[in-house]
C-alpha cells in the first residue's frame, strides 16, 4: 500500500472517546464529500461518495458510535476509472439528526447560508479541531511516499473552504498554504516537520513513527553526501594547488635557478618534490625548523611569485 494509505488506515482504527469529536470528525467528511438531499415529501437524504474504502468504514463506525445510526452502503464500479465508487446514504429522521448535531440544520429545518463550511461550534476546541482535521484528512487528503518527497494535502472545491481550513491548521500549530488548481483548491504542506506534527496530532502514530525513521535517514544521507561533496572539493582544490606548486617548482629547476632560492624555501620546494601528494601541514612538519600551514603556505606562494617573475 501508498503512505497515504497506511495513514488513511490508522486513522480509520482511531475512535474518539468524546462524542463532540466525533460529531467534528462526521462533519469534515460531510462537508468535504457530502451531499444533502430534500425530498419533495420533505423529508432529508444524507449522502457520502466516495472511492477510499477507509473513509466509508470510518463515516460508518462514527455514526453508529456517536448516533447509533446504521448508513445504508452500497458499492459500484467506476468503469472510466477502474475503481470502486462507494456511498453510504443516511435519511429520513436519522439524516435530520446528524445534519442538526453538525449544525447546517436549524431545529426549525432551515440550512444555514453558509452550509457547506463547519459551523464554529463544532470546532471550539482544539481536540474537536484535531478530529474535524483527520476526517478532512479522510475525505480528500493525500501524502506523497517520504523516502521520494514530502508532501501532503488536502483537497477542496472552495476557496472559502481552503480558507477555513489553513485556519483550523494554524489554529493546531501548523502552518498550511493553499493554491487553486483547475477547480480545486489544494491545501497543502511541504515542511516535514508540519507533517509529523499532522501525523502526530491526528493520532496516526505508526505512521509518525515510520515517517520521522525516513526522514531521519534521509536527513543523515544528505549530511553524509554534502560532507562528502565537502571534501572531494577540498581534494580537488589541495590537488590543483599542489599541482601548480610543483609545476613552479620544476620550472624553476629546469632553469637552475632552484639552488638559488633562499634557504627555507629551496628546503620546502624539494620536499614538495620529494612528497607531492603531502598537506601543508605534514610539509610544515617535515620542515628542519616546523611550520604551521601559513607559513608553509607563505612560502609557497613566494616561490610561485619567483617562478612567474623568471617566466616574464
Amino acid at each position: 500500500m501508498s503512505f497515504s494509505s497506511d495513514v488513511k488506515e490508522e486513522l480509520t482504527e482511531y475512535m474518539p472517546k468524546a462524542r463532540h469529536c466525533q460529531i467534528a470528525e462526521i462533519a469534515a467528511v460531510i462537508v468535504l464529500c457530502g451531499r444533502i438531499r430534500i425530498t419533495e415529501t420533505g423529508g432529508y437524504r444524507l449522502l457520502i461518495h466516495t472511492e477510499n474504502i477507509y473513509t466509508v468504514r470510518k463515516f460508518y463506525e462514527l455514526l453508529r458510535e456517536a448516533f447509533d445510526i446504521r448508513g445504508e452502503v452500497s458499492i459500484r464500479k467506476n468503469i472510466s476509472k477502474n475503481s470502486m465508487m462507494y456511498t453510504i446514504l443516511v435519511k429520513d429522521e436519522a439524516a435530520k439528526e446528524v445534519l442538526e448535531a453538525i449544525k447546517l440544520l436549524s431545529k426549525e429545518g432551515s440550512f444555514r447560508d453558509d452550509y457547506s463550511l463547519v459551523s464554529n461550534m463544532i470546532v471550539q476546541s482544539i481536540c474537536c479541531k484535531k478530529a474535524f482535521l483527520r476526517g478532512a484528512f479522510l475525505a480528500s487528503g493525500s501524502a506523497s511516499d517520504p523516502e521520494k518527497s514530502y508532501h501532503f494535502e488536502i483537497v477542496v472545491d472552495s476557496e472559502s473552504k481552503a480558507l477555513e481550513l489553513t485556519g483550523i491548521f494554524s489554529e493546531v500549530g501548523i502552518k498550511a498554504k493553499l493554491i487553486k488548481r483547475k477547480n480545486h483548491y489544494p491545501v497543502y504542506i511541504k515542511e516535514s516537520y508540519e507533517i509529523s506534527e499532522f501525523l502526530g496530532i491526528t493520532e496516526a502514530h505508526k505512521a509518525l513513527m515510520n515517517f520521522e525513521n525516513i526522514r531521519i535517514y534521509k536527513d543523515v544521507k544528505n549530511k553524509v553526501n554534502r560532507k562528502v561533496n565537502c571534501e572531494t572539493a577540498n581534494i580537488r582544490k589541495t590537488a590543483s594547488a599542489a599541482g601548480k606548486q610543483l609545476d613552479d617548482i620544476y620550472y624553476l629547476k629546469n632553469i637552475n635557478k632552484l639552488e638559488d632560492l633562499p634557504d627555507g624555501l629551496r628546503e620546502l620546494a624539494k620536499l614538495r618534490m620529494e612528497y607531492p601528494d603531502a598537506t601543508l601541514k605534514e610539509l610544515g612538519e617535515l620542515l628542519d625548523t616546523p611550520l604551521g600551514k601559513s607559513g608553509v603556505n607563505h612560502r609557497l606562494n613566494k616561490i610561485s611569485r619567483i617562478a612567474e617573475e623568471n617566466r616574464v
